[in-house]
């Protein structure tokens, strides 16, 4: 039978690549949300022929209305649009593409419908990770990570025997190692680019312009996401994330830099096995591997060739340089609390950053401040 998806982000990076996999693998789309880029939005109505969408800003989705009329697509506004997008029962799986906080309310809608859910936001995970991780376990939705070093995670577990002990485990726990600890790991080595940045000296980073700091050298995304890889934030933020779907203290989390980034993260087990996963960097290969599990199809990426990389290099992040990392350790240590309040401060320092209100090296700054209740 034909898988039927939706989008809750579609008009993103994230989106916009899963709209391509669908395509290839021949999924059919239910529903696809967007904040406000209608235009992009309307070309993926007319190609996908989704059966709702949902547009958050009220003017955006009343124009749109407006363009399609005609079509049998509905268009729905607002975060109730959003929420009921997620309800709609069309649909096998939900990928939660939503960038930031606002993407929480409709994720946790996801989840409470019990099915699988692709989920490509990290935010929900770090400010209500037990809040969602719960209501999975209550709904028996399965997730499966679509960032690419938690679907490296999620694949260097999937096949050991720890995960497949209990014959009897219903759906909620057997496919996803977010609901049972794996009591064989020793530590999850999370790999980062280091971003644009990496090997520059503090007084170098306080000149850095925002268009300098959206030039990621290895991964197309969006600009939030961008600027987080920039600071090592996004790292930090992936590793609450990790702490969550992998149920495992952030001591056990151990962040390399690895500039190539081919292995896209690694597990060692107590007995000093390391097993990694490894691919180009395309987010389009776990974002396919969350739509097909537990099977595998050819795909879009472009198959990984070692001897042409040549060489893998490794080192320690520089925390002083770019202290983002330590503060989310930080948080992942506190509590949920701290972990909302890191997220929070870091969109909005972000935001500055990006309209020129602060400079590069003041995000941590302002990250800090809030953890310390002094904003």
């Amino acid at each position: 039978m034909k898988k039927t998806i939706t989008i809750l982000g579609s008009t993103g990076s994230i989106g916009r690549q899963t709209l391509e996999v669908a395509e290839h693998l021949g999924l059919k789309i239910n529903a696809l949300t967007a904040n406000s880029s209608i235009d992009l939005l309307e070309e993926q109505i007319h190609k996908f022929n989704p059966k709702l969408v949902a547009v958050y800003d009220e003017n955006a989705a009343a124009e749109l209305r407006k363009r399609i009329q005609g079509n049998k697509t509905q268009v729905l506004a607002g975060m109730d649009g959003q929420i009921t997008a997620a309800n709609d029962s069309g649909a096998d799986i939900i990928v939660t593409a939503i960038a930031g906080q606002a993407g929480l309310e409709p994720t946790l809608a996801a989840v409470k419908t019990g099915k699988r859910i692709a989920l490509a936001n990290k935010e929900p995970l770090v400010c209500a990770g037990e809040t969602v991780m719960q209501a999975a376990r209550k709904h028996g939705a399965e997730i499966i990570p679509v960032d690419s070093e938690h679907s490296a995670i999620f694949q260097c577990l999937a096949g050991t025997s720890s995960l497949q002990s209990q014959p009897n485990q219903n759906r909620t726990t057997q496919n996803q190692p977010n609901q049972t600890a794996h009591p064989k790991i020793k530590k999850i080595i999370l790999t980062a680019s280091g971003g644009p940045f990496c090997g520059k000296t503090i007084e170098e980073l306080e000149k850095i312009t925002p268009e300098e700091a959206l030039k990621h050298p290895n991964w197309n995304m969006g600009s939030k996401i961008t600027i987080d890889s920039a600071t090592l934030m996004n790292k930090g933020l992936e590793l609450i994330e990790a702490m969550h779907l992998f149920n495992i203290n952030p001591d056990k989390i151990e962040v390399l830099i690895h500039p190539q980034s081919i292995i896209h993260s690694m597990v060692e087990f107590e007995d000093g096995s390391v097993i990694a996963q490894l691919s180009n960097p395309d987010m389009r290969q776990p974002i396919q591997y969350a739509l097909t599990y537990p099977d595998r199809k050819p795909s879009l990426t472009k198959p990984l060739n070692l001897t042409e990389i040549g060489t893998l290099t490794f080192e320690k992040p520089d925390t002083t340089t770019f202290p983002c990392l330590n503060l989310a350790y930080t948080a992942a240590k506190k509590g949920q609390n701290a972990c909302a309040i890191l997220n929070s401060a870091n969109e909005k320092a972000v935001s500055d950053f990006l309209c020129g209100i602060i400079t590069f090296n003041d995000i941590p700054k302002e990250i800090e401040k809030a953890l310390k209740g002094k904003r």
